[in-house]
């Protein structure tokens, strides 16, 4: 006996066209998504800038808005991957409606309002907490390094950049006699009415490479100049100080900084904001991404960015930040050895906040590491007495597995944008994307 299969209906036609929201279940994620868009968020910002009734309709700014959350939630950034989406994944199909923008259509969206899209942060954290998602009683703080758009081997020292300038200028100064010398031999030959005169590619490009060469090398040099004269304000305001107390400045005095930059200090080519930092990976071109995760329900209550690979001047951006976002401090807040700092230690107190931030590993720290401070020996005895039940180890579980969500789980580990303005609006969206997927858990178990 044969066996029977299920038929397979792929030329049937339908009688009456299906919804496109049945392309996808209903407690779905893209389905969510669709929902916030269109009822939740406030989205004035980006449909407001669509003044003109000229030119064919743009897309519904609300389709687009739910696209680009549904793409990050996917963990697809690329405009191309997205709009291959959505004509590939019934999802996308779903918030497309039948009718996908092409690529180019959503990365101007995402050019044109990215500003806008950074923002929407606010209102997601706004949600969760109305939800119950966010306590605030224990938020712990922590950076990573993410790659910009750009490759460190396009990066070249200010040393290199001296070397490279007098080597080019060599170079066109040959290239352009030998130019003229073969003007003048085909003026002999042609005449002089022919063409023959114009510049060569090979030596335009080389002048091309040699004033980028030089604009790097003036950004760098400006730079230098900036930090030297902010050194010497800090250096008279400090002399000024113990001059009025009637003390002296002890040991010999400090070496005038210098204005040229140093030699090692480079400048990337491609995203010339971008830094070289150290990574788990080795030195990469990134920039440091800041998030502080809220304990109760792993909420990002605060995000930021930076070019430095430092956290330390991180800790009280953070904080203050929370009380923008939330309207309120937190009781306990944790960080790694990175941040601490007598400083950093200070600021906690005076906040009111429970600090637990980790004083590194150093057995006997001193004073030129600025780790033997009071606050800070004070923050060593506290964690050391506090032993497993410390709040401290709350931090590997609350904020680490956010990273390893965003960087494994959702794949993102680069920028896609350049300049730091334009990264820290990405990072932006993929937290507001991360506390999106958390409100979309507890919708679902609701």
């Amino acid at each position: 006996m044969s066996k029977h299969f299920r038929p397979w209906n792929i030329d049937q036609t339908l009688l009456l066209p299906p919804s496109v929201q049945d392309f996808v279940s209903k407690d779905h994620v893209s389905r969510f998504i669709v929902g916030l868009a269109r009822e939740s968020l406030d989205l004035r910002a980006i449909t407001g800038s669509y003044v003109s009734g000229l030119g064919q309709p743009p897309f519904d700014p609300r389709m687009m808005v739910a696209l680009l959350l549904h793409g990050y939630a996917s963990g697809l950034y690329s405009s191309r991957r997205i709009a291959r989406a959505c004509c590939e994944r019934n999802d996308f199909v779903m918030i497309v409606a039948l009718d996908p923008p092409d690529f180019r259509t959503i990365s101007d969206f995402r050019k044109r309002h990215l500003k806008a899209l950074g923002e929407l942060f606010l209102q997601v954290l706004k949600l969760c907490e109305t939800a119950g998602l966010v306590k605030l009683g224990h938020v712990a703080l922590d950076g990573t390094k993410i790659k910009a758009n750009a490759s460190k081997h396009k990066a070249m020292s200010y040393e290199r950049m001296k070397k490279r300038e007098a080597e080019l200028k060599a170079e066109v100064a040959c290239m352009l006699a030998a130019a003229e010398a073969a003007d003048a031999q085909e003026d002999e030959t042609f005449g002089k009415d022919k063409r023959g005169d114009e510049m060569p590619d090979w030596a335009s490009d080389k002048e091309k490479r040699l004033a980028k060469i030089q604009e790097a090398m003036a950004a760098l040099e400006a730079e230098a100049k900036l930090a030297a004269e902010e050194e010497r304000r800090i250096e008279a305001e400090k002399e000024q100080r113990l001059s009025a107390e009637g003390r002296k400045k002890p040991g010999k005095p400090a070496a005038p900084p210098p204005d040229e930059p140093h030699p090692k200090a480079q400048r990337n080519f491609t995203d010339p904001e971008s830094r070289i930092m150290k990574s788990k990976e080795g030195f990469v071109q990134a920039y440091n991404a800041q998030a502080a995760v809220d304990a109760d329900a792993q909420i990002i209550v605060a995000h930021e960015l930076t070019q430095c690979g430092s956290d330390h001047g991180q800790l009280v951006p953070l904080v203050e930040a929370i009380e923008n976002n939330l309207g309120r401090k937190p009781q306990q807040a944790s960080a790694d050895s990175g941040y601490c700092s007598e400083p950093n230690l200070k600021a906690l107190v005076a906040r009111g906040i429970d600090g637990y931030v980790a004083p590194g590993r150093a057995q006997h720290p001193t004073a030129a590491n600025g780790k033997a401070g009071p606050l800070t020996q004070l923050m060593r005895k506290k964690i050391d007495d506090g032993g497993f039940e410390t709040p401290y180890r709350l931090r590997k579980q609350v904020v680490e597995p956010v990273v390893g969500q965003i960087k494994e789980a959702r794949g993102f580990r680069q920028f896609l944008l350049r300049g730091v303005e334009k990264v820290r609006a990405e990072w932006a969206m993929i937290c507001t994307t991360h506390n999106l997927l958390k409100l979309f858990v507890l919708a679902k178990a609701a």
